[in-house]
């Protein structure tokens, strides 16, 4: 691989790596909404099944299971934003290796 096309790789890494992190930011900005609506929902709920006068052992499974949609949102933007970070990681690494072979190819 000629320096000229290392450049531009370790170019196109770092760019895109700058993205990863507003990409992050969004994710992670997502995460907190989604687990916010998700527990005022089931705070909600359990007050509405009390009021109803559900047996109180049942309330928090029979809460949690109305709310099941808005706990699965949650863990899906949780689980995307582990992924954009574990991408960003995959990025950083591959820009590490070609800083390598840059410094490895410099030397000989």
């Amino acid at each position: 691989m000629e320096l000229i096309q290392i450049n531009k790789k370790i170019l196109e890494v770092s760019e895109r790596i700058e993205k990863s992190g507003k990409e992050l930011y969004h994710l992670a900005n997502k995460k907190a909404e989604t687990e916010q609506e998700y527990r005022l929902a089931l705070s909600q709920e359990i007050i509405k099944l009390k009021h109803e006068g559900m047996q109180a052992t049942l309330i928090p499974d029979v809460a949690r299971g109305n709310v099941s949609n808005l706990k699965f949102q949650r863990d899906v933007a949780a689980e995307r934003l582990k992924l954009a970070t574990e991408a960003k990681r995959g990025l950083e690494s591959t820009l590490s290796g070609l800083q390598t072979i840059i410094k490895y190819q410099s030397d000989v």
